[in-house]
């Protein structure tokens, strides 16, 4: 097998050489220390594909692409990648340490091995010391970051002009989009939370262009100044009506089936807005996939309003064999759906614990229900005892794709559902621990 790779690899290699007609980048490569049934995924813009291991670790493919920016995709690793019709691209890397090992051989190796080495440098920035600073030390901070970035990509002679001249913009656009976080990351890391941005701050957002298909195509951080300018108006109040017109008014199609995707988690039980919202959505995309993956989630929703039977559960029980919804029957249940990668979720505990501990003798059960991998079964077990969990501790049987997971529609954690003594909802999207609106609802049950 590895030899036929090697003699496909050379063909195509030697294929991208002699043909100026040529459509399509040749992507191979070794992934050592991986798992058996492993795939990479390798998408951007509207293009997606999925290419399986080898039993040894190889991967060879095709992938019919216009020049541009890619991300490779290796479990919950990820690299930027950046091809070309034409290019015969090798990569071997360690699946242990995804980003650190990854070498490039082959045409299309300068503007990669750039690119991973722009990755791992940026990894190592400090977001609290950056956006702690005050404004003109942060202002000058991101303007040194653009110009040592600049200089970097001009100084260096194997890439093409092609290839310097889009990563020019990519620079520029990062600079902006580190601009347009501020306001909303200073308060955070700086712990002011009265803190305003100065009249002139963001004016070089001014100049940007809303509505480039191209570049939100190409470039990630233009992506998030989109999703920020729209969707930051769309959350105030006053201007919800404003941005649902604007992003109806958009020309270009992949914005708006993007943006369509962030509205659509807003769709919620707790939301007295899903029809409208729903009907938005409907108005302004286009993909058929994405349509029918918000269709399912409103459809699913309605079965989630107060009053309805409650989707059930049967998980194993950190104490010891499973613990059902069934088990419960005859209590209030407070469910906190968590994993232990969520920092969020992780955020809330000293609120839960206070809460459980409040009401340990009242007819209500805590029932917290773990949606980490399988894989991480024994960093669950050990963050139970460490932090001295309490309540119900229970691990979902397939993560994301848990029954009840899914029947709930939920797509981001922490979560929390209330169910009455008879199963029926109560909330579908109940307060947070932390919030004091999560006791005034118990005091309103008389729980």
């Amino acid at each position: 097998m590895k030899k036929l790779l090697l003699l496909i690899a050379g063909f195509a290699i030697f294929s991208c050489k002699t043909d100026p007609k040529i459509e399509y980048a040749i992507f191979s490569g070794k992934i050592e220390n991986h798992k058996k049934g492993d795939t990479i995924t390798i998408s951007g813009g509207d293009f997606t594909h999925k290419i399986p291991l080898t039993d040894d670790g190889a991967f060879l493919d095709t992938l019919t692409v216009d020049q541009g920016y890619y991300m490779v995709y290796y479990g919950r690793n990820r690299a930027s990648l950046f091809l070309s019709p034409g290019d015969s691209l090798h990569v071997t890397t360690n699946g242990l340490k995804f980003n650190d090992e990854i070498k490039y051989i082959g045409k299309g190796t300068a503007s990669n091995s750039y690119l991973a080495q722009k990755m791992s440098e940026g990894g190592n920035l400090n977001f609290q010391e950056v956006y702690a600073k005050e404004e003109a030390d942060f202002l000058k901070k991101i303007e040194e970051m653009k110009t040592e970035a600049l200089n970097r990509v001009t100084g260096n002679k194997d890439l093409s002009k092609e290839f310097v001249d889009l990563e020019k913009e990519s620079i520029n656009y990062e600079y902006l989009a580190n601009l347009a976080r501020y306001p909303s990351y200073h308060p955070y890391f700086a712990k002011k939370e009265d803190y305003k941005a100065s009249d002139d701050f963001l004016k070089p957002l001014d100049k940007v262009d809303y509505d480039n298909e191209e570049d939100y195509r190409n470039f990630d951080s233009y992506q998030q100044i989109v999703s920020q300018h729209y969707m930051e108006d769309y959350y105030t109040d006053s201007l919800k009506a404003k941005a649902l017109e604007q992003i109806k008014g958009l020309k270009s199609q992949n914005i708006k089936d993007a943006l369509a995707g962030e509205l659509a988690y807003g769709i919620s039980p707790s939301n007295k807005e899903n029809e409208a919202l729903f009907g938005a959505i409907k108005e302004m995309a286009k993909d058929e996939k994405l349509l029918e993956r918000i269709t399912k989630k409103y459809n699913k929703i309605q079965n989630l309003v107060t009053g309805k039977d409650s989707p059930t559960f049967n998980y194993e029980n950190h104490a010891g064999g499973t613990t059902s919804l069934a088990d419960l029957q005859g209590k209030y249940v407070y469910i906190d759906v968590w994993a232990t990668w969520c920092g969020p979720c992780i955020g809330e505990i000293p609120s839960l614990k206070k809460v459980e501990k409040d009401y340990h003798d009242k007819n209500i059960a805590f029932v917290s229900i773990s949606i980490d991998q399988k894989g991480a079964y024994k960093t669950w077990k050990e963050m139970i005892k460490n932090k001295e969990l309490g309540g119900i501790q229970l691990m979902a049987d397939n993560a994301w794709k848990s029954k009840f997971v899914t029947d709930y529609a939920i797509e981001g954690i922490p979560r929390f559902i209330l169910i009455d003594p008879n199963g029926k909802i109560v909330n579908a999207d109940a307060p947070r621990p932390s919030n004091p609106e999560l006791i005034a609802l118990f005091d309103e049950l008389k729980i």
